[in-house]
């Protein structure tokens, strides 16, 4: 079995394109394939010591779901339903998509409910990532200058995407066992 979990929830399909990039660069015995959080239960999750979570934000800062008037069940619902689950001893890293320049006031808010959700679950969550080269006015996301995980706006900055997730991937590295 895989040792690392790869969930995701989308609206466009963005968010599973960079769940696929991720997962590229890694086999079969080091990480699952992505799975859309609307097809995951709590075991699916509950199976890896390692998560990797991946989520947009839409409307006004919100998860996709029916907090933000999705047509399909994502993260919204899913937290709804594995509230109370424990994710202690679980190592989670997060990442989200964006648009800083119409969302600069929200950009990739949808990380911090990711990130209060699982930390609140007992959850060790790593992979906090620079504000650096982003311009947004604000984001709750943003915890002691940093992202409280990948930050990623394939709207303006779709180049600069892959060396992200690059640098993201190394910086977690230690936490999640793997070689540099």
């Amino acid at each position: 079995m895989a040792r690392i979990g790869l969930f995701f929830g989308t609206n466009s399909g963005s968010t599973r394109k960079i769940a696929k990039q991720i997962k590229k660069r890694f086999d079969d015995d080091t990480m699952a394939d992505a799975v859309n959080i609307n097809k995951a239960t709590v075991e699916d999750l509950l199976k890896y010591d390692f998560l990797i979570c991946g989520t947009p934000t839409l409307g006004d800062g919100l998860l996709p779901g029916i907090e933000a008037e999705c047509d399909e069940e994502s993260w919204a619902e899913a937290i709804e339903k594995f509230k109370g689950t424990s994710f202690a001893g679980k190592t989670v890293a997060l990442f989200g998509l964006g648009d800083q320049d119409t969302y600069g006031h929200e950009f990739v808010d949808g990380l911090i409910l990711l990130h209060d959700f699982f930390k609140d679950a007992g959850a060790k969550v790593v992979g906090y990532w620079p504000t650096d080269g982003y311009t947004f006015e604000t984001s709750q996301s943003v915890i002691d200058g940093k992202f409280c995980g990948l930050a990623i706006d394939n709207d303006i900055q779709p180049d600069m995407t892959a060396e992200r997730v690059d640098g993201w991937l190394k910086l977690i590295a230690p936490d999640f066992g793997l070689p540099l």
